[in-house]
């Protein structure tokens, strides 16, 4: 039961998180994308910025309804999968030459959340 608790704290928290990165890329999209560890051409059409914060906004509202819903093992398992997005998100750092503490500190650390978050929940 706490084991489950502490699961759910944490995917709400993952949640809430994971949403306001979504927003932040709708209304600050170049200021955003610095943050994620790869600068957006200043000149550029942002369309893929939005395209981010859209899937992120969505991911999170997809953690919030499985949540609520009160499957442990459905939400655990959306978590695991879920985790390949910051997995890539780190790829993607690394592979444009971003700095290793963002791709590590901020998606690494994102992933191991999420995925010590479905061990809990899948427990």
């Amino acid at each position: 039961m706490a084991v489950t608790y502490a699961g759910y704290v944490l995917s709400g928290v993952i949640a809430a998180g994971i949403i306001a990165v979504g927003v932040r890329f709708l209304l600050a999209p170049a200021r955003a994308a610095a943050g994620f560890g790869v600068p957006a051409d200043q000149t550029g059409d942002h369309a893929y910025l939005a395209v981010k914060g859209i899937r992120d906004t969505a991911s999170g509202i997809f953690t919030i309804i499985l949540l609520v819903n009160q499957h442990p093992h459905v939400l655990g398992a959306f978590l695991l999968a879920a985790a390949f997005i910051p997995v890539g998100d780190m790829t993607v750092v690394l592979r444009h030459h971003g700095p290793k503490t963002t791709a590590f500190g901020i998606h690494g650390v994102t992933a191991a959340v999420m995925l010590a978050t479905a061990a809990l929940l899948l427990s």
